[in-house]
């Protein structure tokens, strides 16, 4: 069965945001001004279309955390990867809105002490930016490192959750 993907862009700064969601909740959080390719090679053989209001609810979230009146997301979500990816996804979601932590302690939260690496590639592949807080994660010196979305983004995102 062909799976269809809904999706919208939505401003921040002076760029945009590509989301995408399926019946089952979002599915996908683009990097600012990310070309529509990438949404085509993370859901190959989807059909899509573009509806602004099935992407509302997403986008209304989305804006108020932008905002800085959102602190949590209720969204639904419709993300695969493999168990671990998984494991580590959900242990970002659990890092409070303004804290952050490092890859060393993701590791062990996931019990994989030794696979900070992994994590970092797992955290990597996190296909949904901002409500799967990959940003809130540091290196162990306690600097900014590698994000999908662009280190001026995520310093743009810690800096909105410590106001």
């Amino acid at each position: 069965m062909e799976r269809k993907v809904y999706y919208d862009k939505l401003q921040y700064n002076e760029g945009n945001i590509l989301i995408a969601a399926t019946a089952n909740g979002l599915c996908y959080v683009g990097s600012p001004d990310e070309g529509f390719e990438e949404l085509e090679k993370r859901f190959p053989g989807a059909r899509f279309q573009e509806n602004t209001a099935v992407l509302k609810p997403f986008m209304d979230e989305m804006a108020e955390y932008l905002e800085g009146s959102r602190t949590t997301f209720s969204m639904s979500f419709d993300v695969k990867g493999t168990p671990f990816q998984e494991a580590v996804w959900a242990a970002l979601k659990e890092i409070p809105y303004g804290k952050t932590c490092t890859y060393t302690e993701v590791a062990e939260k996931v019990g994989k002490p030794s696979a900070v690496r992994a994590v970092g590639t797992a955290i990597g592949a996190n296909p949904v930016l901002i409500t799967v807080p990959c940003h809130r994660v540091i290196g162990k010196n306690g600097k900014i490192t590698g994000y999908r979305g662009g280190i001026a983004m995520k310093q743009q995102l810690l800096e909105l959750e410590t106001r």
